[in-house]
């Protein structure tokens, strides 16, 4: 058989990406211990991207919500229904105590239903959100999810902004456009495989490239000679982090330290009784001589982990690092139980990791982390709630920490988002959600341009036979009016990405005339 030098390639490249990770899902690599601490200053010109995927698809419906009274009652009409209703209870509703009748709905309350939970958290814009089409309000106003508590104050402190109704498009798409299928859509929308793809590369399951790591690739350069951690994952292999030259790095964030393999063993130490066998064991593994190239090649990778990994554990293991705190527990709403929060601890791994970029040189990071538990078809309230709890409680203990990185504010530098499969359909199935399409999502950090709801904020209510017709919905889908690639181009614009560059990471951008989204403040133009 003939191998291509292109196929060859891959294949390396394939082979150096399993090589170099230092935790999930790798025979080639060697366990890291989870990030430890790192030096007390920050690297001149530093930004990093932090990706929180929610993996599923979260209903948005029920994270960012409308509150004027047109938007609310048709969100109460359409959620109040079936045999478990997941409509949440309006701004000022106290908690019903369980067992009690909520004067609202009449039912009996229960740690399950939305009732013992009080109503939803008022949020003002800083800048009014346009009145669309459709929505008979004078101005419209916003809350959150009750369990997203933590991030109020960082949204009135002006470090967090909601992009409404973003979603996969290929160019601006209209209902009647998408009814009558007259404009090129996504592939396979509403499918959890290709959606994420979507989200994470531009295309449908298969695709070899993300955004994140197309970005990085543009700085491997600037970060010289440990640009093995531009690109960086918690959370396993993701598509998001995959660049052209990149390859992403993969760590384990665990609540307690993970059982460090070492590449190799101390030289001194003892084999099987042969004194001073871990010397020739190491010299066995960085063996890079051999008649094959891939042998070679593999083995120059495989030596380039082992490098890697104990230049990462050595930043680690200075004692500043050990500083960065720990999450604290959080209450889960529904068992009232404490809770170690996964999504917390691998933001910890995060921060770490950006206390460490002044000693590893680095100008330029993009992170990956994500949670799981999404897809809430059934049982949502008991699902999603402590979702909501997580990532409320995750996204402000990272904000607390980036305050305080050995004593410099890292939050100018650190822009975190969230991402997701889709959202869910507007009405309820009985006690969950179906897969749907545009989705709220949250940014933050100390250069965004927050306390503002960016892009418009989309009519609600599913259209009624003889009577209302909504322009922003098909069915009970909503339509995205932002691209997730002026989503991720306002994102990157920020993290120093060329316009040229831009536009070929991102080909669909230039369909949209309305360009990339202001919520960047020093993102170059």
């Amino acid at each position: 058989m003939t191998m291509s030098v292109q196929t060859r390639r891959e294949i390396l490249r394939r082979a150096a990406a399993l090589s170099t990770v230092g935790a999930a899902a790798s025979t080639f690599g060697f366990q890291l211990a989870t990030v430890g601490a790192a030096a007390a200053q920050t690297a001149p010109d530093f930004k990093a991207l932090v990706c929180i995927f929610l993996f599923g698809g979260n209903d948005a419906h029920n994270m960012v919500l409308a509150t004027d009274t047109d938007s609310w009652s048709r969100y109460f009409a359409a959620r109040n229904t079936g045999a478990v209703p997941i409509a949440l209870m309006p701004v000022g509703t106290p908690p019903t105590p369980v067992g009690e009748v909520n004067p609202v709905t009449g039912r009996t309350s229960t740690l399950q239903i939305p009732e013992s939970w009080g109503g939803v958290l008022p949020i003002t814009p800083s800048t009014p959100n346009p009145v669309p089409p459709g929505t008979n309000a004078s101005a419209r106003t916003f809350g959150l999810n009750p369990h997203l508590a933590p991030l109020v104050p960082i949204w009135q402190a002006g470090r967090l902004a909601v992009a409404a109704n973003v979603g996969p498009l290929i160019q601006p798409t209209t209902k009647a456009q998408y009814r009558a299928r007259s404009v090129p859509l996504p592939t396979s929308l509403m499918s959890h495989n290709d959606q994420q793809a979507t989200w994470q590369a531009g295309a449908a399951e298969g695709a070899r490239r993300g955004w994140g790591g197309l970005m990085a690739d543009q700085f491997l350069s600037l970060n010289g000679t440990n640009n093995v951690f531009t690109a960086m994952s918690t959370a396993g292999n993701a598509v998001f982090l995959a660049g052209q030259n990149v390859v992403q790095y993969q760590v384990t964030a665990t609540a307690t330290p993970a059982v460090r393999i070492t590449s190799a063993a101390a030289t001194t130490t003892t084999v099987f009784g042969a004194a001073n066998a871990g010397a020739r064991v190491r010299e066995i593994i960085r063996d890079t001589s051999g008649a094959s190239y891939f042998m070679k090649d593999y083995a120059a990778k495989v030596v380039r982990s082992m490098d890697s990994s104990e230049l990462l554990n050595a930043a680690f293991a200075t004692p500043s690092i050990s500083g960065v705190p720990a999450p604290g527990q959080l209450v889960n709403p529904i068992t009232r139980a404490s809770e170690t929060n996964a999504l917390a601890v691998q933001l910890q791994a995060v921060a770490r990791t950006i206390a460490a970029n002044a000693s590893l040189g680095m100008r330029r990071q993009v992170f990956f982390v994500s949670m799981g538990g999404f897809d809430n078809h059934d049982v949502q309230n008991t699902a999603q709630s402590p979702l909501m709890a997580r990532l409320g409680h995750a996204m402000a203990y990272f904000d607390s920490v980036l305050s305080n990185l050995n004593g410099v504010d890292m939050r100018p530098a650190v822009t975190t988002f969230t991402a997701s499969d889709f959202s869910r359909t507007f009405t309820t199935n009985g006690d969950g959600t179906d897969h749907a399409w545009g989705a709220h999502h949250f940014i933050m950090g100390g250069s965004v341009r927050g306390g503002r709801m960016y892009g418009q904020y989309p009519t609600l209510g599913v259209d009624q036979t003889n009577g209302f017709q909504n322009p922003d919905m098909s069915g009970n889908i909503l339509i995205p009016t932002m691209s997730v690639d002026q989503y991720a181009g306002a994102l990157g614009r920020w993290f120093g990405v060329p316009q040229a560059s831009l536009d070929s990471i991102f080909p669909n951008l230039r369909n949209f005339s309305s360009g990339v989204p202001d919520f960047m403040a020093g993102a170059v133009a």
